[in-house]
């Protein structure tokens, strides 16, 4: 068997010889460690001149010692590895560096094999290249894992990309691991930072429990709709959200010896913005409708219910009289006087109670699910015609999501439209120069909360409990007739949710009025208050 040439004295230590802290290895230890070194080893001279290998090279080339040992490296080589791969190899070479790359060797038999390849120079004591050391290793097999792994990875994020749905993976993180361009396009449209955690974060809140529990058991939702308001003149976008759960190994070194696994979210975003939008207009034209026959039964009860009050109080006095007469003891005068109050009571009562039949009926509204964004959002798109014809301008920053409130969504409704056209009012009766509205939303862990800012003159501090209360009112003159009954009602409404309104008394820019509602539960017990 070749040996290994015996190298000059110089190149195996230094002038000075081994540290004496160093053991001198000897010659047939190296010699035989080389012949048993796992990777395929051959030595040249300078001229790439085979004249030595070891069974691992003849293993993984095919060639034997006899069919190697004269001939040149370049045997090896199947001609297909790119001219500038072999000019950078040599380039290193003879700046006696060492060089690592990749070759494509052709074995013995004909048959092509990747090979990694090591060659480091061997310098003389005048550091003059004597012979080369070459060290490869066959790794076809794992590039063509590697390429396999890399195909089907391109083959998926192409599958992906041309989904027609907003597609994204996501870690435990909430980091996006994968994406394609239709999810690119949403956040492009959307502009809101952090979309990702913005939409998880609120699907979180929407299925609650259930989202735990999907995920622990690697179980799917689908059609989760989603509202997200952009504020200003944008339109809002609904998203259909489905997603599934699954988990795999760790592929950190953390994970060599004991198995951990990673749990990922495939989540897909359809949007149903056009459709939403459609059912959102044949909503309106049936609210437009149904609101003018409102406005009408609203308008008989509050014209009704102002007849009763004025009733009342002369009925209140009569009643007073009454009594009063009654103390003066029971002379004929005193007799005949209470006979005619008598009759007068009860003609009088007889009269109320009349009125209060012809009351038409408040349909019974039940509780569900609403999204205030969307009832104000619907609120404002009914009352545009008015707000433009007033020149008001809308500065509409509701939060992009809002969780639902459990609520009886048609009274909500009145109860915005009464504020803002309160404002509207307000606005018009002031003759302000300025005429903005501005609307807000946002929500906390508890409650939901919705600001209305108006530049019209504001109310003064010693009606702000007074405006509350039925048949008042701080307008006068114009075409309608004012009733007082505006924040009445939205008070109203406001108790049957156990929700709180305020108007702000610090605020001096027009007037705040500040609305708020317990997420918890609708009819959690918590003061309420207005003023």
């Amino acid at each position: 068997m070749p040996q290994i040439p015996e190298q000059p004295q110089d190149t195996l230590a230094t002038e000075e010889g081994p540290s004496p802290s160093e053991p001198a290895l000897s010659a047939e230890l190296l010699a035989e460690a080389v012949r048993q070194a796992p990777v395929a080893i051959s030595i040249t001279d300078a001229h790439a001149n085979i004249i030595y290998v070891n069974p691992s090279f003849t293993e993984t080339t095919g060639y034997a010692p006899e069919q190697s040992i004269g001939r040149n490296e370049s045997m090896l080589s199947d001609k297909r590895t790119p001219k500038q791969v072999y000019e950078e190899l040599w380039g290193r070479l003879q700046a006696q560096q060492p060089w690592h790359g990749c070759l494509v060797n052709r074995h013995r038999d004909g048959g092509r094999y990747l090979a990694d390849l090591t060659i480091a120079p061997i310098l003389d004591k005048n550091q003059r290249t004597t012979h080369y050391i070459g060290m490869h290793r066959d790794i076809t097999e794992v590039f063509r894992l590697e390429q396999q792994v890399l195909n089907q990875k391109v083959l998926i994020e192409t599958v992906v990309d041309s989904m027609p749905v907003a597609t994204l993976l996501l870690d435990e993180a909430k980091n996006v691991l994968l994406d394609n361009r239709m999810y690119k396009a949403l956040v492009s449209d959307l502009r809101l930072e952090q979309p990702t955690r913005l939409i998880i974060d609120a699907l979180r809140k929407d299925m609650g429990e259930e989202w735990n529990k999907l995920k622990h058991s690697g179980l799917t939702f689908r059609n989760r709709e989603l509202r997200i308001d952009l504020g200003g003149s944008r339109m809002p976008k609904w998203y259909a959200c489905s997603g599934a759960w699954f988990s795999r190994g760790d592929d950190s070194v953390d994970g060599f010896f004991e198995e951990k696994r990673q749990t990922y979210l495939l989540l897909i975003l359809n949007d149903v913005t056009q459709q939403k939008k459609h059912e959102e207009e044949m909503r309106i034209n049936a609210m437009r409708a149904l609101m003018s026959e409102e406005e009408r039964i609203q308008s008989l009860r509050e014209t009704l219910s102002a007849a009763i009050h004025h009733i009342q109080a002369p009925l209140n006095l009569l009643t007073a009289a009454k009594t009063l007469l009654a103390r003066r003891g029971q002379d004929q005068s005193n007799q005949a006087l209470n006979d005619i109050l008598e009759q007068i009571l009860s003609s009088g009562e007889n009269s109320v109670r009349r009125l209060k039949n012809c009351l038409p009926d408040v349909d019974a509204a039940r509780m569900t699910p609403v999204n205030l964004n969307q009832l104000l959002h619907e609120t404002i798109i009914l009352l545009t015609d008015r707000l433009l014809a007033s020149g008001i301008v809308v500065d509409w920053k509701p939060s992009p999501v809002l969780p639902s409130l459990t609520g009886m969504e048609h009274r909500l409704r009145t109860l915005f439209k009464q504020i803002i056209e309160n404002a509207i009012d307000a606005m018009n009766q002031g003759g302000c120069v300025i005429r903005e509205l501005r609307i807000a939303t946002w929500s906390d862990d508890q409650l939901v909360h919705v600001r209305f800012e108006d530049t019209g003159p504001g109310i003064p501090d010693d009606l702000r409990t007074k405006v509350f209360e039925p048949f008042f009112s701080t307008k006068t003159g114009g075409a309608r007739p004012h009733t007082g009954m505006g924040l009445a009602l939205a008070q109203e409404v406001i108790n049957q949710h156990q929700g709180l309104i305020r108007i702000d008394p610090g605020y001096r820019d027009g007037c705040r009025i500040d609305v708020q509602f317990n997420l918890r539960s609708a009819h959690a017990k918590r003061p309420y208050a207005h003023g």
